[in-house]
């Protein structure tokens, strides 16, 4: 079942990124782990334990046991800190991309699965079940454990020592804008058909939960299409709010009773916006990270400048990334692999309407907080893109409308309008 499998598929990938997870995959290597001296205790010569000094090994292995539970448990008190300080200091949005660092992940898996190590060695050796020359397996083993424990935590140090920075916070959520805003890019309709208006008589397929789109299974979409003769105009895409009365996509020529519901599998509504499928929610959670920023509370306007300066490196990558993807014009477009479903590519009005909109609104009276969203419209708007170019201007247009309303100085509205002055050139 293609619904099956793609909702099984957006499971286990979450899944993954849970700390459990990682956690107990190392729990179950290191306890598989101290119980390989018992298997391969038949092939060692005996007295070699002696010989090698593994007789301590059951010292070592209560040193690890009761060094690793303390190390995880500060770990885990200092991780929990920092979630907290990112989500009051930045968003509490962005706090999922800590909570999903594979550098702390690995960390704590790996102080867990060496405690169970070392807990289950002891249980062993205490049972006799090893033998010496099973011992001698357990001390080669639990030497490798203390390597694989000191590069650990050379990491974790030097992990901890920017774990809940702003700074470090806004160049985690820059990283996953990015990587689903160039995926966009390169696949501006995901591989489905470009869009056009749907008939007006089309039928208009609703949901029944209230939520975010999390995903859109365009395959299962595409099946059900070819099995019915139908043609589906996708309105909502991963990101976008459901509920009951919204329309999930539109289907022509209408389709038979009951055959409607079929194509209700192929929309997953969660209660959460996700960074991998929704090239827009890293956008609002940076504009997030600079309007705390501009808060009184906060009066950080170097924040929000920072953040500026994110997005437009992002929206010029996302830019160039789509215009490299259209090609010269030469070259003919792939053929689309769902060419029964249609879907629009990202707007760049909503995009800018993202970031700019309430920016432009808290940071009004702020001169040089307006100084850098002028000059980021003036770039984006130079990139050649009609649409961008467009959507610039208006929003360019409307913080200059704000700005002088908030604005007390009149030399300080010339500066600006002096700066702004790209809209007439370009």
């Amino acid at each position: 079942m293609p619904a099956l499998s793609a909702r099984l598929r957006l499971v286990l990938l979450r899944m993954t990124r849970r700390l459990w997870f990682r956690a107990a995959l190392y729990a179950l290597v290191g306890v598989t782990t101290a119980l390989l001296g018992t298997v391969l205790r038949p092939w060692l010569p005996e007295g070699m334990a002696a010989r090698i000094g593994a007789s301590a090994v059951g010292n070592i292995l209560g040193i690890l046991a009761s060094s690793m539970l303390a190390v995880t448990t500060f770990s885990l008190s200092t991780m929990v800190a920092a979630y907290s300080t990112a989500g009051s200091s930045a968003t509490p949005r962005a706090a999922i991309l800590l909570v999903e660092d594979s550098i702390a992940q690995r960390a704590l898996a790996t102080f867990i699965g060496v405690f169970l190590f070392s807990v289950v060695g002891l249980i062993a050796l205490s049972t006799g079940i090893y033998g010496d020359s099973g011992r001698v397996v357990l001390f080669g083993v639990t030497i490798v454990m203390i390597v694989v424990i000191v590069v650990t935590l050379l990491r974790w140090i030097e992990q901890l020592s920017k774990l809940g920075r702003v700074a470090e916070t806004i160049d985690r959520v820059e990283r996953a804008a990015r990587h689903a805003l160039l995926k966009r890019a390169a696949a501006p309709h995901l591989s489905a058909a470009d869009w056009e208006p749907p008939p007006a008589d089309a039928f208009v397929l609703h949901g029944g939960q209230v939520g975010y789109v999390a995903h859109v299974d365009l395959a299962t979409l595409q099946s059900l299409a070819e099995e019915h003769g139908l043609t589906v105009w996708v309105e909502a895409v991963a990101g976008h709010f459901a509920t009951p009365e919204a329309p999930l996509a539109r289907l022509s020529p209408r389709p038979e009773p009951g055959v409607h519901e079929q194509f209700l599998d192929a929309f997953v509504i969660t209660d959460q916006r996700d960074f991998e499928q929704d090239p827009r929610f890293g956008l609002v959670v940076l504009t997030e990270v600079a309007q705390r920023a501009l808060s009184p509370a906060v009066n950080d306007p170097g924040t929000a400048i920072d953040v500026l300066g994110t997005v437009t490196r992002l929206l010029c990558d996302w830019a160039a990334a789509a215009r490299h993807a259209a090609g010269d014009g030469h070259r003919p477009r792939p053929t689309p692999r769902h060419p029964r479903v249609r879907l629009r590519a990202l707007d760049p009005r909503e995009l800018l309407e993202d970031v700019f909109t309430p920016l432009a609104r808290d940071s009004a009276g702020m001169l040089e907080v307006a100084i850098r969203l002028h000059k980021s419209l003036a770039t984006l708007a130079a990139l050649g893109n009609p649409s961008l170019r467009d959507a610039a201007r208006a929003q360019a247009a409307r913080a200059l409308q704000l700005a002088d309303a908030r604005l007390v100085l009149a030399e300080d509205r010339d500066r600006l309008h002096e700066i702004a002055a790209w809209r007439n050139l370009t």
